[in-house]
């Protein structure tokens, strides 16, 4: 009886992983295309009743709406955490500082620095964001290297 119940359930299991890719790019599809035909549709509507400088105006409104609801401009304020948190750190002893952690933050900066300049459209915001954490962390690494150089016996 509880074999045959395990067996159900990873069968379950295996087909919901099998079909939750291809759900999941439906519905983002969907959702995009409905987004746009909503945007499409309002532009038509304002632009028949308004004026020219009216149109635009609501078309910038719109594109600005649509940027503050994306992940262009929300992953950059969520990461924001990790600079902000080391500018904090910088008060605090250099003993806790681990130099791995903070080298492989530098390097994880400096290559998403670059992504976010290379993309299209440019994110500044996780460009400003990344410059920001690459400064925190490289004042971080001097701040260990002076701890450990102090700590040394000189000969």
């Amino acid at each position: 009886m509880a074999l045959t119940y395990i067996q159900k359930s990873l069968s379950l299991a295996m087909a919901s992983l099998i079909l939750r890719r291809p759900l999941n790019i439906f519905v983002n599809y969907n959702a995009r295309n409905n987004i746009k035909q909503n945007i499409q549709m309002t532009l038509r509507r304002h632009a028949a009743t308004d004026t020219k400088a009216a149109a635009e105006s609501k078309k910038i409104e719109l594109t600005w709406v649509q940027y503050f609801m994306s992940t262009h401009f929300w992953g950059p304020v969520a990461n924001w955490g990790i600079p902000l948190a080391a500018l904090a750190d910088m008060k605090r002893d250099p003993e806790i500082i681990s130099p791995r952690m903070t080298a492989a933050l530098c390097v994880y900066s400096a290559l998403f620095m670059r992504f976010a300049y290379m993309v299209n459209p440019r994110n500044w915001l996780l460009f400003a964001c990344h410059f920001t954490n690459e400064g925190a962390q490289l004042v971080q690494l001097g701040r260990y290297v002076n701890y450990a150089r102090s700590k040394k016996p000189s000969k």
